[in-house]
């Protein structure tokens, strides 16, 4: 398995870089979030990452070797040692673990939302996989509810390596996409016409499946200031609180620290869960991604209050359908059941085609590729959106992720000006969609998906938003 470095950061103990990459390598493995015999990223690519010299990452590199951390093999690189100079983990025990796409047409619009490079991804690599294994006969049978122990060990592997998840392969669950993962953890925590708090704005999906089981919503509110307002939880009696602190989707910003610690306070006093959708988490282009919310519960303690979702159809192709669950021990079985209720076991051919993506370093190499792709987009959506809009559009979004969020304040409603954009095969979402309830603001705003959009295409497709803009406020000042 190759490492993707994820949420690696220079630690603060140390004097000088090396003693500070030092100290964050070596917990990675001693906590034993980097695996055994898992392969470290080249010296090259991490002082790339880390933008620091790449003879420190030599020298650091060096010294983990000489301390055992670390194997050298001549021409194939460094991998974490079988056997570490410590003989316990100060982390959590891991447990081995035992036992071409169509494109609809909202997806071929400019700005669509939520889609990424398809063009991108590695179809011959990936057909040549679902190919191989649709041939084994013993797989065409029923399997594992839970789904085959062979990827939810790699599934494990992969988001401890990269997030900074603890867990064992037996508290993963593989489900169709997120969206079933997010209904299993509803069901699970807060059951049929229970409370549960839901971001607002927030994703329209879960929303639709909080109506769809008749519970009660209590909205935490989002301001593009400020952030997420948690007092909504104090006098709450929810059992669960679904939140994407990664990349708080449609705001695009990230939860700091000293609110996810109050909502794991709040969980943890209150008896209840955090769902926590680890959405776009992948991709961040300012700064190294942050660790898991699940990761920060588990060292204070508190991992068993949050359910870690993660989802495959923004980092590959949205067809795909699979996603996955972290859950504590107490709810395995439970969300086993729900599970099987809702739709039952996974395609065998395409868990068996991912495992070894996943294994043999795949998809960690295309995520490291649409990475650089993504915020090459990212780039010029923003110096598109400058040019031709000035100060009139402000992009309040993070860079990372697959779409920004833009606001203005003339007068020119949103609903209205995203029916014109239609007309013109270009997607853009209206905020107000993703609230819960109406809300009254000053101001306007909308999302704009790139992971799918072309390079070339990105400034002409601004550019004719931007006389859609212009001519709409010209019709609203003649009529006033």
């Amino acid at each position: 398995m190759i490492i993707d470095i994820g949420d690696l950061t220079l630690t603060k103990q140390g004097h000088t870089k090396q003693e500070k990459l030092f100290n964050a390598i070596r917990n990675k493995i001693v906590s034993g979030l980097w695996k055994s015999s898992a392969k470290l990223p080249s010296t090259r690519e991490l002082a790339t990452r880390l933008a620091i010299g790449r003879n420190t990452v030599v020298a650091t590199y060096e010294q983990l070797v000489a301390e055992g951390y670390i194997k050298s093999q001549v021409g194939s690189g460094f991998y974490v040692a079988v056997n570490l100079p410590e003989q316990f983990y100060v982390g959590e025990n891991i447990k081995p673990d035992q036992n071409g796409f169509p494109v609809n047409e909202t997806m071929k619009r400019g700005f669509a939302p939520g889609v990424p490079d398809l063009e991108e991804f590695p179809v011959k690599r990936w057909s040549k996989l679902v190919h191989q294994h649709g041939q084994r006969r013993s797989y065409l049978g029923y399997s594992n509810i839970q789904g085959l122990s062979s990827l939810r060990n790699a599934i494990a592997n992969y988001i401890s390596s990269s997030r900074s998840v603890y867990c064992s392969p037996d508290q993963v669950i593989i489900t169709h996409g997120a969206q079933q993962a997010i209904s299993t953890a509803l069901l699970a925590t807060a059951s049929y016409g229970g409370e549960v708090a839901f971001e607002d704005p927030g994703y329209t999906s879960v929303r639709s499946v909080i109506e769809l089981f008749n519970m009660k919503n209590t909205p935490v509110k989002i301001d593009k200031d400020s952030g997420w307002n948690l007092t909504s939880l104090t006098d709450s009696e929810a059992k669960a609180v679904y939140v994407t602190p990664s990349n708080q989707y449609p705001l695009g910003m990230t939860m700091p620290v000293t609110q996810r610690l109050e909502l794991v306070e709040w969980a943890s006093g209150k008896n209840s869960f955090i769902i926590e959708d680890d959405y776009d988490s992948e991709f961040q282009f300012a700064h190294q991604p942050y660790p898991s919310l699940q990761g920060l519960a588990h060292e204070y303690g508190y991992s068993d209050n949050v359910i870690y979702i993660g989802s495959l159809s923004k980092i590959m192709f949205n067809s795909i359908r699979l996603g996955y669950m972290v859950v504590p021990s107490s709810l395995i079985t439970k969300c086993c059941q729900i599970k099987q209720a809702m739709g039952g076991e996974l395609a065998t051919t395409y868990q068996l085609a991912l495992t070894q993506f996943l294994t043999e370093g795949h998809l960690q190499r295309h995520i490291r590729k649409m990475r650089r792709l993504y915020q090459e987009k990212h780039q010029m959506i923003i110096n598109s959106l400058n040019y031709h809009f000035g100060a009139d559009i402000k992009v309040i979004s993070q860079p990372a992720g697959l779409h920004v969020t833009i606001i203005w304040e003339k007068d020119i409603a949103e609903s209205t000006w995203s029916e014109h954009a239609k007309n013109h095969m270009i997607t853009l979402k209206p905020l107000s969609e993703y609230e819960s309830y109406p809300t009254q603001r000053s101001w306007k705003g909308a999302i704009l998906g790139f992971g799918n959009a072309e390079l070339e295409n990105i400034d002409e497709n601004i550019a004719d938003l931007a006389r859609l803009f212009y001519r709409l406020d010209a019709n609203s000042s003649a009529s006033s």
